[in-house]
């Protein structure tokens, strides 16, 4: 098998550029709000979101080579999700 083919044949994921994105909230979300991110499925590109009810936090991951940056932040505006300002994700630390 060439290796375009073998290529072609492995999932998409292989290829992807994943990034995270953290959103410091205004306020805390309401249940319209939380039903609007559960739309944020159908976008192309977008992976998964988080929210951090404790530190008031929205993050998302993403594939960088199909979502922009800009289009996440265009899609939160679009959904009237209260974002104040982009921040440094909060570390987590697994306890076993």
């Amino acid at each position: 098998m060439s290796n375009r083919r073998q290529l072609s044949s492995c999932c998409y994921t292989v290829l992807m550029t994943l990034m995270e994105i953290t959103y410091e909230l205004q306020s805390p979300l309401k249940p319209e709000q939380f039903q609007a991110l559960g739309s944020f499925a159908n976008t192309y590109g977008l992976r998964r979101f988080r929210v951090d009810e404790k530190n008031n936090r929205l993050s998302f991951e993403y594939d960088a080579s199909r979502l922009r940056e800009i289009q996440v932040t265009d899609i939160l505006r679009q959904a009237r999700i209260p974002v104040l300002r982009r921040v440094e994700p909060v570390a987590t630390v697994s306890q076993t």
